[in-house]
Order: C-alpha cells, then structure tokens, then sequence
C-alpha cells in the first residue's frame, strides 16, 4: 500500500528535511551576525515568505563596511 510508511521512512525524511533546514539557516544566522543582526533573524531564512522579506531587509540595511567608509571618509 502507497499511503503507509514506516518508522525507518519517516526517520529518512525527518533526517533529510534536518539537514536541508539547517543548510539553509546556519548560513543565514552567520550573515545576520556578522552585519550586526540577530542570528535569530537566519532561521526566517526557511519560511517561504519570510525569507525573501529577510533577503530584502539584509540587502537594504546599512552594513558594518559601509558605515566605516562613511566615518572615514
């Protein structure tokens, strides 16, 4: 029967979306803080909206190098 799986089938999928999951956010969490964000910020990185409203905000808010090209300048 198609509809049932088993435990080892679930423990399969339960591992792989894991690992996708954590492919997607532990990079976004580094990039929100190195530019002075909350790491927190990163796991919006796997929620279907929310991660292109986080690609936007990162994209448009004021970096760390930039603000040290503007004091020194």
């Amino acid at each position: 029967m198609l509809g049932s799986i088993g435990l080892p089938e679930l423990l399969l999928v339960v591992t792989i979306a894991g690992v996708g999951l954590l492919a997607v956010a532990l990079p976004a969490s580094q990039i929100c803080r190195r530019i002075g964000l909350s790491p927190l910020l990163g796991l919006l990185a796997v929620i279907p909206i929310a991660n292109i409203l986080l690609l936007w905000f990162v994209a448009f808010s004021p970096w760390p190098s930039s603000e040290r090209r503007q004091h020194d300048a």
